[in-house]
């Protein structure tokens, strides 16, 4: 009786222990070398490193405008990195689609750079597996979106309909009124 005790005792523990626990691998001191957007950095040793689970909103890569807050998402991360040595954490997948190495980027003076991004509203959370950073990375969204920064503040201005002119097909009200039969009838004499 007493080693079925012990058994069922065992298998209680082994139920409630965590099957495994995501392990994060740090890296040595890197030099950041270039920031190519809002999330995505170029560092020696390790080449280009995406920002594990965060997502800032896109430059232009070829496309006629950035997204709003892209080019503030990418210099605000230069502001924190360019030319600064780092520390990589990484956990899961170590590539993404893109050959980007994924990671969490710490400073050599402790700071969450991912959490920083979220924090100041120039990142969301785009997290799709369960990350050991994911809470303070949703604490840092939380918070972005309770005090309305970056992007979920009020949303960029769209410019006024009248910053083009009318195409050559098209006539303004104006013309449209100087063609009336009146008008023309005016013309003649």
């Amino acid at each position: 009786m007493p080693l079925f005790i012990i058994v069922i005792a065992t298998a209680v523990a082994m139920a409630q222990t965590p099957v495994s626990t995501p392990r994060l691998t740090r890296s040595q001191s890197v030099l950041v070398k270039a920031v190519l957007d809002g999330d995505t950095i170029d560092v020696s040793t390790y080449g280009r490193v995406r920002l594990l689970g965060i997502d800032a909103p896109e430059t232009s890569h070829g496309l006629d405008t950035a997204a709003p807050f892209g080019r503030e998402a990418r210099d605000r991360l230069a502001g924190l990195l360019m030319h600064r040595w780092i520390r990589l954490e990484m956990e899961g997948a170590e590539l993404d689609i893109y050959n980007r190495h994924l990671a969490y980027v710490i400073t050599d003076d402790g700071q969450f750079v991912n959490a920083i991004m979220v924090r100041e509203g120039l990142a969301r959370i785009s997290a799709r597996l369960p990350l050991t950073r994911l809470p303070e990375l949703k604490r840092a969204e939380s918070e972005a979106q309770a005090f309305r920064r970056g992007m979920w503040g009020t949303a960029p201005a769209v410019p006024a309909a009248g910053y083009t002119r009318p195409s050559a097909g098209r006539r303004s009200s104006a013309a449209k009124r100087n063609t009336s039969p009146r008008a023309r009838a005016q013309k003649k004499k």
